[in-house]
């Protein structure tokens, strides 16, 4: 019995160290591949600019607050943020895992039912909105120039992402500072489809360079360089 429980672990133990390989190689090389890459450019002055903002590990897609194809402010108040601040320029989303965004401000607050949730999309969502004056360009600052057609498209894919794309359904009380705020959203996070899936997904439907698929930000980031 002995023998055979060790065998059994044994077995299990390749298992995973076979998938955990699989899962990074893939996430490698597939991070690697480049779709629309003969995307057209657009002139400066028919062009709207957007950005893609990473912290690091997590990528939020940054727009215009509002221009002639969309008001964010319709569905994305600023009294619904600390500094109840107006002048603003830009508003950048990002979707993740709602228990990661409200329950674990730092690593150290991470629990393992948060983090088993997360890995298996079992849990729910939310969207992150933070309101910028202005971005500098960086390593972790892109300024794209889109059409207004894929702006329109861009648009459509952010405001689906809401559990209610009219009505936002703001989660009181929640923020990281002062210029932020978190609503509900649709999907599950998990270990195939996370925050960085989601922003480089955005830029699939802008019909802008992205990764064929990633689940880090480097996935999205190695495509602007």
């Amino acid at each position: 019995m002995l023998k055979k429980s060790f065998k059994f672990l044994g077995w299990t133990l390749f298992g995973i160290f076979s998938f955990i390989a699989l899962y990074i190689s893939s996430v490698l090389i597939i991070s690697k591949i480049t779709v629309n890459s003969d995307v057209a450019k657009v002139e400066e002055r028919n062009a709207i600019p957007i950005y893609i903002l990473s912290n690091g590990v997590h990528t939020d897609i940054v727009v215009p607050v509002k221009n002639e194809i969309k008001d964010w402010r319709n569905q994305i108040q600023f009294n619904q943020t600390q500094s109840k601040d107006s002048l603003m320029n830009y508003i950048g989303f990002g979707w993740g895992d709602k228990g990661f965004y409200l329950d674990t401000p730092e690593w150290s607050d991470l629990k393992a039912s948060t983090a088993l949730k997360a890995v298996f999309g079992v849990s729910s969502s939310a969207m992150h909105t933070t309101f910028f004056k202005q971005l500098t360009e960086g390593e972790d600052c892109k300024r794209i120039l889109v059409s207004k057609d894929n702006y329109q498209k861009l648009v459509n894919y952010i405001s689906n992402s809401f559990s209610d794309p009219v009505r936002p359904e703001w989660i009181e009380g929640h923020s990281y500072g002062k210029k932020d705020a978190f609503y509900e959203a649709k999907g599950s996070y998990s270990l195939f489809y996370t925050c960085n899936t989601w922003a480089n997904n955005a830029l699939k439907a802008a019909n802008q360079k992205a990764s064929l698929w990633t689940v880090y930000d480097k996935g999205i980031f190695c495509h602007y360089k």
